[in-house]
């Protein structure tokens, strides 16, 4: 990887995850954060089907810069989102479609006519999880249910490359995003899966560049909204997990491992083998920066923990540290999942062992532990 380090200052990281969307400045040295902006990540429920708000957060996006542009101040701007999106782009560069939401669930007519077509474990590496968290599902959901739409496609962009190529007019795709459980990659052989030439979406996949490559410089009307005079490098971009990885695979001599948190909990065993991965508990293959697979499990932590806070509602600090001790010796325990359908025991439902706690006090310890 090409140590940047002397040739920028402070970098500008849009990190759009699928609870809240950030801009941050980071000091290239030391990798401190300077300063930072976030909004919440909206899901619309007009239109076709549930979408992200790209414009709002475009509008965010672009106002986060300008801010920034004056001060601190940055000098190349780098991409992290969420995986399991994809951005379906017309010949003028708008979207033929809304970027779906990957928690909309799909009728069974149209999960089983998918589960016909999907590649089996064994080439992509990718399970099958529900809604459109397989990418593939999306792209057969959006080209069989609104073909006339699906017909001006003529660009499908990996997210974190979308909103690069908002910025720099340059399309492109990455492998850690194409390698994030899509059903479109085979991380075995590094390359695309049969399903690309199964949905006839070849043609349309964008070039594969390199999460360090950096696509060009901010679009010159874009560069005057913003109020840069320099050109400002945008980086391809990066899956946001892999975005936590990178760091220990430089630092780092295999094997070892790595927890990364946010709506999604993601553990890696870089170094370990594909060949003991589970399909049916949520254990996949993801793949890093460099293009290698790096054997994953994952569980949707973040999101459960928000939903039983939200749930529980608010405590004194001072009596959550006070039931400690009791949630631990009564071996008060939540066994999963608050959220259905994801990770090791995706079939199982919440429930408490132990002594069922009654305070808000004793809930949200016990939650966390």
């Amino acid at each position: 990887m090409t140590d940047h380090r002397q040739s920028y200052r402070r970098i500008a990281v849009l990190d759009i995850g699928k609870t809240n969307a950030k801009v941050v400045v980071l000091d290239a040295y030391s990798g401190a954060e300077i300063a930072a902006v976030k909004t919440t990540n909206t899901v619309l429920k007009t239109g076709p089907y549930p979408h992200y708000d790209i414009e709002r957060l475009w509008d965010f996006v672009i106002g986060a810069l300008k801010g920034f542009a004056q001060a601190p101040g940055f000098d190349a701007i780098s991409i992290t989102t969420h995986g399991a999106s994809a951005v379906l782009l017309a010949a003028d560069g708008g979207l033929t479609l809304p970027v779906l939401d990957y928690e909309h669930v799909y009728p069974d007519a149209v999960q089983q006519a998918y589960e016909r077509l999907r590649p089996p474990f064994s080439e992509t590496f990718s399970p099958k999880l529900s809604g459109g968290l397989n990418v593939g599902a999306q792209i057969h959901y959006q080209k069989s249910q609104f073909p006339d739409d699906f017909a001006r496609v003529r660009a499908i962009l990996t997210y974190p490359q979308y909103w690069a190529f908002r910025l720099t007019g340059v399309a492109a795709n990455e492998v850690t995003s194409l390698g994030c459980h899509t059903d479109f990659w085979n991380p075995t052989t590094g390359a695309y899966s049969s399903l690309v030439d199964t949905l006839g979406i070849r043609p349309l996949m964008a070039s594969i560049r390199s999460a360090f490559d950096a696509l060009g410089p901010i679009l010159p009307r874009i560069a005057t909204e913003i109020g840069v005079d320099a050109p400002v490098p945008v980086y391809c971009g990066i899956h946001d997990s892999n975005a936590s990885l990178l760091p220990h695979l430089v630092e780092n001599e295999i094997p070892f491992a790595v927890v990364s948190t946010g709506t999604w909990v993601i553990s890696f065993a870089v170094g370990g083998d594909l060949e003991h991965l589970d399909p049916t508990r949520d254990a996949l293959a993801n793949v890093d920066a460099y293009g290698r697979a790096v054997p994953s499990s994952r569980f949707m932590g973040g999101r459960e923990f928000e939903i039983l806070a939200g749930e529980i509602g608010q405590a004194d600090p001072n009596a959550i540290e006070a039931s400690l001790e009791t949630v631990i010796g009564k071996s008060i325990m939540l066994l999963p999942n608050v959220v259905e359908g994801s990770g090791p025991f995706p079939g199982k439902k919440m429930r408490w062992i132990g002594d069922v706690p009654a305070s808000p006090a004793e809930r949200l310890p016990a939650a966390s532990l």
